[in-house]
């Protein structure tokens, strides 16, 4: 039997009632589409921590920039189904842009301090349409827990604020990153990579290898940071957003001294060929 799809509130909502009516615990897996393996791990975590999970399939307007890839974003609902079914997800939303942002639609959700530096800097807007976009699907589809990929750190971060800022009664869950063996991040994006820079893309979460190497020798954040945009100039990325060390909850920034025991994250953003990548890992 395929997979089941919803396409509007009302019967998401009719759906989750019924299995929490009958005890059951609901896990959520909000997705954009053109899934890959990262996605599909997301949906397995979420299997373990619930008795029936809900992906939802909605490539969000407001969270492009005028000058980004919404029109182009790769869409194939049908190979999402199938892929969803095959991890045991129980069921699909996949809303028009008519059913989550009718007409009139006129509220906006900002998450100050964490969405700020980074992506907030190079995308203005992107964090307020991921925090808009993300209250409404846990609104509702009024999950038990809700699982998120590590590889968006700070779409993590920005999301558990506002959970906690807005006393949601759902648990989110951060996931690990999925990665090819040559250590690239798996993203829907990477399908833009042509041949010879998908070879390329490998150096980014090389470069940030090396920066962690040199920062638990007691090195110096700046010149573990300057070191990296370097590697990744010469390996042949045009564009390079940041690669900066961060405090790993609210993102606030350290250095320019070694890490001084913090817990710290290392992200970095930069743009191969049309294809921007991102990148983040605990240091």
């Amino acid at each position: 039997m395929p997979l089941p799809i919803v396409r509007t509130v009302a019967d998401l909502r009719a759906q989750v009632s019924a299995w929490k009516r009958a005890g059951e615990r609901v896990g959520f897996v909000p997705t954009m589409g053109a899934l890959h393996e990262g996605h599909l791990s997301l949906v397995r975590l979420a299997r373990t921590k619930a008795q029936r999970v809900v992906a939802s399939v909605f490539v969000n307007p407001t969270q492009f920039g005028p000058n980004e890839d919404f029109e182009a974003y790769p869409r194939d609902e049908a190979r999402d189904a199938r892929l969803l079914e095959s991890a045991g997800c129980d069921l699909l939303f996949a809303p028009t842009v008519g059913e989550m942002y009718p007409r009139g639609f006129s509220t906006t959700v900002t998450v100050a301090g964490v969405s700020e530096p980074l992506d907030g800097q190079a995308r203005p807007g992107h964090f307020q349409g991921v925090a808009t976009v993300v209250s409404k699907l846990l609104n509702q589809a009024q999950p038990d827990v809700a699982v998120f990929g590590e590889k968006d750190y700070q779409q993590l971060q920005v999301i558990r604020r506002l959970v906690r800022d807005l006393d949601m009664p759902v648990e989110i869950v951060g996931a690990p990153t999925a990665r090819a063996e040559d250590g690239l991040a798996l993203s829907s994006r990477n399908a833009y990579l042509t041949p010879e820079e998908r070879q390329t893309a490998a150096r980014l979460n090389q470069a940030m290898r090396e920066a962690i190497a040199t920062l638990r020798d007691g090195g110096r954040i700046d010149a573990a940071e300057a070191a990296a945009v370097e590697a990744l100039k010469a390996a042949g990325f045009g564009r390079i957003d940041y690669v900066e060390v961060r405090d790993a909850e609210d993102l606030s920034r350290l250095g320019p001294g070694p890490l001084g025991g913090r817990p710290a994250r290392i992200l970095a953003a930069a743009v191969l060929g049309r294809t921007r990548l991102i990148d983040n890992m605990a240091v």
